[in-house]
């Protein structure tokens, strides 16, 4: 049963077409809102088959974005020496994407293809 993990605190997963931007067929698609619910889900359930990032997360000044979430993640797979989900990014953030983007090719460029 593959799993889709859908970080967004806005658009609903099961609404319009949002789902054409996950990256693999999927039986369940779970839908984060937040930092903390992305860490919690993982750290309680392990990694999904893939993942699909938002980079801004809520209106508060001080919430953590798809970015900081994007950077727990490649902690969690170097420090559990797994292989990172596929992933795609559906934020309209521009840079926000980039970065997450850019973060996410780096680790499987420097990590995942030298040490797995």
């Amino acid at each position: 049963m593959k799993k889709l993990l859908w970080l967004d605190d806005i658009r609903d997963p099961m609404e319009g077409d949002w789902l054409t931007y996950s990256p693999i067929s999927h039986d369940e698609v779970i839908w984060v809102k937040s930092y903390n619910e992305f860490v919690f889900w993982i750290k309680a359930n392990g990694l999904p088959d893939a993942i699909c990032f938002d980079h801004d997360l809520g209106m508060e000044i001080e919430e953590k974005t798809g970015h900081d979430c994007a950077k727990w993640l490649v902690n969690y797979c170097m420090d559990n020496n797994k292989k990172l989900p596929l992933y795609n990014i559906q934020s309209a953030n521009p840079v926000g994407k980039d970065n997450i983007d850019g973060l996410l090719k780096n680790f499987i460029e420097k990590y995942e293809n030298r040490k797995m």
